[in-house]
Order: C-alpha cells, then structure tokens, then sequence
C-alpha cells in the first residue's frame, strides 16, 4: 500500500486489515482519534517505527518534553515539519517498510 492508498482509507468506519501498530496509530490518529491512536501503542516495543509515532503524538498534544523523550527513542531527530508533513513521512516510512 502506498500512502494515497492508506489516506484513502481514512474515509472508512474502520481501518484495513493487518495494520501494525504503528499504523493502526497513524490511522487513529488521521481519523482525529488521538486517545485510541495513543492507546493502539501502549505496551508496543519501540522498534518498527512505534517511537517515532508516539513521539509525532506527544509534539500534537503539545508536549514537547515526552515528544523529546520518544523522539530520541526513536533514533529521529526532533521534526521542525508541520505536523501533517510530519505525519506522511511517518506512513510512508511505515509503509515502505523502512522504520
């Protein structure tokens, strides 16, 4: 899936199936469900990109020490990108496989 695919599905009551956990997030949190995007990562480890998006959640909520925090956990550098950019490049990294 590329990511004009995955936005797409954004328009959908529920998100494609197999979703990793960092997309699920993403997803979430495109659909404006910023708590169940938070919740889809607790628990997860930080590895296939699941830092990265808890950091990107943390800098939305406005909180950029914990966004700090992740960001580092995620070996990525803290994002001067508006947080849409910053949510594209997440999914498709994502979905690239790359993270």
């Amino acid at each position: 899936m590329d990511l004009s695919t995955f936005k797409s599905t954004l328009t959908q009551s529920t998100p494609p199936a197999g979703l990793a956990a960092p997309l699920l997030a993403l997803w979430l949190d495109g659909k404006e469900d910023w708590h169940a995007s938070h919740d889809a990562l607790q628990g997860q480890p930080d590895g296939n990109g699941a830092a990265w998006v808890h950091a990107y959640l943390h800098r939305k909520e406005g909180d950029p020490a914990n966004a700090r925090y992740w960001y580092r956990r995620a070996n990525q550098p803290e994002s001067q990108a508006t947080l849409a950019e910053e949510w594209d490049a997440i999914a498709t990294a994502l979905l690239a496989g790359d993270r």
